[in-house]
């Protein structure tokens, strides 16, 4: 390296412990952690890796600096006016977002300031949010006369119509306390305790089998889409599956004995 040369910090920060927490930082606070292109990229890149790896049993994505997330970066956005690119872009946007919901372990957002745009609808797309009391939340793209469509995808599926059609319209913030009551995040704790209450999540996923965990994500979402009857049929077969699954076997066993489950056992027969 030059003198002159400085090291470039990487978009997206990644760490995997040894319970198997895997933590997902978005790292360019200056720009309020906005979607570009090379955040989009390397976002994708870091959800992939842990989806393939097994020892990965949870996700919290955080971000540094002040804000959760400024949805797309408008200035990259400007210096492209090409429908072609904005169509790429949002589909490349929406593959990444989609992953979250695909990816076999449940992904927590870790929330501590502004989530607006597309970042309010990362949040909206990760499994599990708890934010901080001093997180507010927005999709604001009306204000600059876009209407925020692909973040309505995931706000209308995580609150009701009427509330998110509100946001929408006026691209007014909402507080924590209010997107806790709407149902966009499912607690809010001070920030000095945001980490210990994100713990207390983890902690609940981490003492539960994985392979249980990673069939009932799929199937939730999977059903939710689905008429009344066939979302039966399938989380029916789903369910019958499930029970043939060691740890089930484990679980079940184990309350009819009245003794705690020994699931590491059924994991380490498995893997």
């Amino acid at each position: 390296m030059q003198p002159s040369e400085t090291a470039v910090e990487p978009y997206v920060l990644s760490e995997i412990d040894g319970r198997g927490i895997a933590r997902l930082t978005l790292n360019r606070p200056r720009q309020f952690n906005a979607l570009s292109d090379e955040m989009l990229a390397a976002l994708q890149a870091e959800l992939d890796a842990i989806a393939a790896n097994p020892q990965a049993r949870v996700v919290v994505l955080a971000a540094a600096g002040k804000a959760f997330c400024a949805g797309h970066d408008l200035k990259q956005m400007q210096a492209h006016p090409d429908q072609q690119y904005y169509e790429d872009l949002f589909a490349r946007c929406s593959q990444m977002m989609l992953t979250i919901q695909r990816m076999p372990q449940p992904v927590i957002a870790r929330v501590h300031g502004i989530a607006t745009a597309a970042g309010c609808q990362l949040v909206a797309m990760c499994d599990l949010a708890v934010a901080s009391t001093e997180a507010k939340f927005a999709v604001s793209g009306i204000n600059v006369g876009l209407f925020c469509s692909t973040p309505s995808v995931a706000l209308s599926r995580n609150i009701g119509r009427k509330a998110a059609f509100e946001m929408l319209v006026t691209g007014e913030f909402i507080d924590a306390p209010t997107a806790e009551r709407l149902g966009l995040v499912n607690r809010v704790a001070p920030p000095a305790e945001l980490d210990t209450e994100v713990q207390r999540l983890v902690d609940a996923i981490l003492s539960k089998p994985a392979e249980s965990i990673a069939i009932g994500k799929s199937l939730f979402y999977r059903q939710i889409e689905l008429p009344m009857e066939e979302a039966y049929q399938l989380a029916g077969q789903t369910m019958a599956c499930n029970m043939m699954e060691p740890c089930a076997q484990e679980g079940v066993a184990a309350f009819v004995e009245k003794r705690p489950p020994a699931w590491a056992a059924t994991e380490h027969r498995s893997s």
